[in-house]
């Protein structure tokens, strides 16, 4: 086919898989932040053992960047549209677990679409490593104290583009996070605290940023529309990798809700192939 055969047929199959209100992000996004809440009073009330509880708030906190991911890109409702209060209701919402403000979480995940892999402009670039190993350390390390990660490379984002007072956001969810834990420490809560929000939150950070950020783009050198990300066959399966495998999908046609990425893939392949994207094992 043509370069012109090759795009109109892309975009003939990518439009199949847009417009689909997208219930189950509706579901995940606000089930995923009731269980987490639902936690606290079970753990104080001796209804459930806090070992029980900790590996469920790990997963809640890995559970609840995506439902506002996809609130990011308007899946639930575009502006303008009746459910658009919906649409931002998920995204300010699901993220809770997390600490994380959905408008920081808006602009700068914007910033990646336009600048991916830049070294200079893509906010997600200080997630690459050498490899799977040093990127779940590097993780934890840019956390501390004086290191520079993601989190504090989204100041400097939100700087250059003239959005700074979106910091404010950060400052208080930063705030408001250190006053419960001192609060519930304390009242005698401090095991609690640790392991139903503060280990969860760095356990699922780290699980994200993995997933989202490292696996799909390293070594994240190249910036071209069809090789900036990669399909990949992940050991842990395509729900455990956060539906990851499929990511190039989502850069090219950021209108396919993530559940339909797979789908879209299996129809769109044989461009993908002549485009030339990079496949990384046997991805069905």
């Amino acid at each position: 086919m043509t370069e012109a055969e090759l795009r109109k047929q892309e975009r003939l199959i990518a439009r199949k898989y847009a417009d689909r209100f997208p219930w189950e992000v509706v579901v995940w996004g606000l089930g995923n932040l009731l269980i987490w809440l639902s936690l606290w009073p079970l753990v104080f009330l001796d209804i459930l053992p806090l070992w029980i509880a900790f590996p469920i708030a790990c997963v809640n906190v890995m559970a609840c960047f995506l439902p506002a991911h996809e609130a990011v890109h308007g899946m639930i409702a575009r502006p303008g549209q009746r459910l658009r209060w919906l649409n931002e209701l998920v995204g300010h919402l699901s993220l809770l677990p997390m600490a994380m403000p959905y408008r920081i979480q808006k602009l700068t995940h914007f910033e990646h679409h336009k600048h991916v892999n830049h070294p200079q402009h893509d906010p997600d670039i200080t997630t690459q490593s050498k490899g799977p190993w040093d990127a779940i350390w590097q993780s934890f390390v840019q956390r501390q104290r004086g290191k520079g990660g993601v989190l504090r490379g989204y100041g400097y984002i939100l700087e250059k583009i003239g959005r700074s007072d979106v910091l404010v956001d950060g400052a208080l969810y930063q705030l408001s996070f250190f006053a419960a834990l001192f609060a519930l420490a304390w009242n005698g809560y401090a095991i609690e605290a640790a392991l139903l929000w503060w280990a969860p939150r760095h356990i699922g950070i780290a699980y994200i940023q993995f997933f989202f950020s490292w696996a799909p783009h390293h070594p994240a050198v190249k910036q071209g529309r069809y090789d900036n990300a990669k399909f990949f066959k992940s050991r842990v399966g395509n729900i455990a990798s956060m539906g990851m495998q499929y990511h190039l999908i989502h850069h090219l046609h950021p209108f396919i809700p993530l559940t339909d990425t797979p789908k879209a893939f299996r129809e769109l392949r044989p461009i993908l192939e002549a485009r030339g994207c990079r496949f990384e094992g046997d991805l069905r």
